[in-house]
């Protein structure tokens, strides 16, 4: 007879629905509570503190999961965890990922890849694609942008990735003179190229769309005196991208 399995529990900060953005198809997005970087581009700040998260169980998750469960399946959808950093909760992202592919839904594990020695095989067994935030491929500009840490614990993660065939989607914040060197760029799409299972990349464009957060909580905005990338700088990373022949966005 199976023992029924203990239900964990975690801290959500908050939950939504989203399409195309955060994996294929329409998705449900459980954020997590917690994360030990302090990256001067983050648009959540109310999600650095586990006590920012709701207790919740995996059951109590799952449930509000079951409630479009139907419908994210049809549109093709599945379940992300983000955060924060879900994998600073690895036993309860562990869980939540094993019980929804279960349940036939596709998982996504959204995550910096800092932790990545968290991810046991369990858990990346029960994850079909991990969208990986490379921050910078520089050490110290990494450092600078995190204020904390080294980039070799997600070089490491993407590397294990790689080797295990893990789809990945690269995620690459462009801020102006911060991650927008072209030596930083080229040297991160050369170590994307090296991999394998990757699916896409995706340059993202700084923005303050999140710096009312840090008004409320009473932090300053470190690049409140930042403007976004202009079109053509996306373009031209993205390009440096392309040239090795990397599908990208």
């Amino acid at each position: 007879m199976n023992t029924p399995t203990t239900t964990v529990t975690g801290a959500v900060h908050s939950f939504d629905l989203s399409t195309g953005v955060d994996g294929p198809g329409t998705r449900f997005v459980a954020f997590l509570a917690g994360c030990p970087l302090r990256c001067q581009y983050c648009h959540s700040p109310d999600t650095w503190l586990r006590r920012n998260g709701t207790p919740t169980t995996t059951d109590q998750l799952l449930n509000e999961i079951g409630k479009y469960e139907r419908f994210i399946k049809v549109a093709g959808g599945g379940v992300t965890l983000s955060g924060g950093e879900p994998l600073q909760q690895p036993a309860f992202t562990r869980q939540v990922l094993r019980r929804c592919h279960e349940r036939g839904l596709h998982t996504a594990l959204d995550t910096s890849g800092y932790l990545g020695d968290h991810a046991d095989d369990t858990l990346l067994d029960a994850t079909d694609l991990v969208l990986l935030d490379i921050k910078s491929f520089d050490p110290a500009t990494y450092r600078n942008l995190t204020r904390t840490g080294s980039v070799g614990p997600t070089l490491r993660f993407a590397r294990r990735l790689s080797a295990l065939g893990k789809p990945m989607w690269i995620r690459f914040v462009l801020v102006p003179g911060l991650t927008d060197a072209p030596a930083n760029v080229e040297a991160l799409a050369g170590f994307v190229a090296s991999l394998n299972a990757v699916q896409r990349v995706e340059v993202l464009p700084f923005h303050r769309l999140g710096a009312h957060k840090y008004t409320v909580l009473g932090l300053d905005f470190p690049l409140a005196h930042v403007s976004p990338p202009d079109a053509d700088a996306v373009e031209r990373a993205r390009a440096v991208f392309r040239a090795r022949g990397i599908t990208t966005y």
